[in-house]
């Protein structure tokens, strides 16, 4: 009895299907999140206030820092001195000056007008931690680069 309730279930499933092949109005379906956008101020807040936090370790800056490096953003610069310093709780040098690059790198084409900008905001704190920027470390010249002979 089932079983024939279902086999007729089905054929009309089928025959309906059928029917509908050749047409193409379909309402449009918005799969979307109800949850509430977040502020730029709620984001650098939420960032500021990971970066500072006392227990964070080495993989979770990691984290956080590319999660930054994959948005399509420059993060701000309280941000960035937030990072800076987790990078020195964990007395990481090495990433605080990647963090940096990446920065520059996010500047994209407005990389002069962005970069030195971001520089001048974080520069008390780049004192305070003595971290040195790439350009003054030399990262941004190449250590075995060839003169171009079209340039001489």
């Amino acid at each position: 009895m089932l079983r024939t309730v279902v086999c007729r279930i089905n054929s009309v499933v089928r025959s309906a299907a059928v029917q509908n092949v050749g047409r193409t109005s379909v309402a449009p379906v918005r799969l979307m999140s109800h949850h509430a956008t977040e502020t730029d101020d709620e984001f650098d807040s939420r960032y500021e206030a990971y970066f500072n936090r006392q227990d964070i370790d080495g993989w979770e800056i990691r984290k956080a820092m590319n999660d930054l490096a994959g948005m399509d953003l420059v993060p701000e610069p309280k941000i960035i001195n937030a990072a800076l310093r987790a990078c020195r709780r964990v007395s990481d040098f090495a990433l605080a000056v990647r963090f940096l690059e990446a920065i520059k790198s996010k500047c994209g084409t407005r990389v002069k007008e962005i970069y030195p900008y971001i520089i001048q905001e974080i520069r008390p704190t780049l004192d305070e931690l003595g971290v040195s920027t790439p350009e003054e470390l030399g990262y941004d010249q190449p250590e075995l680069g060839i003169k171009n002979v079209y340039e001489m």
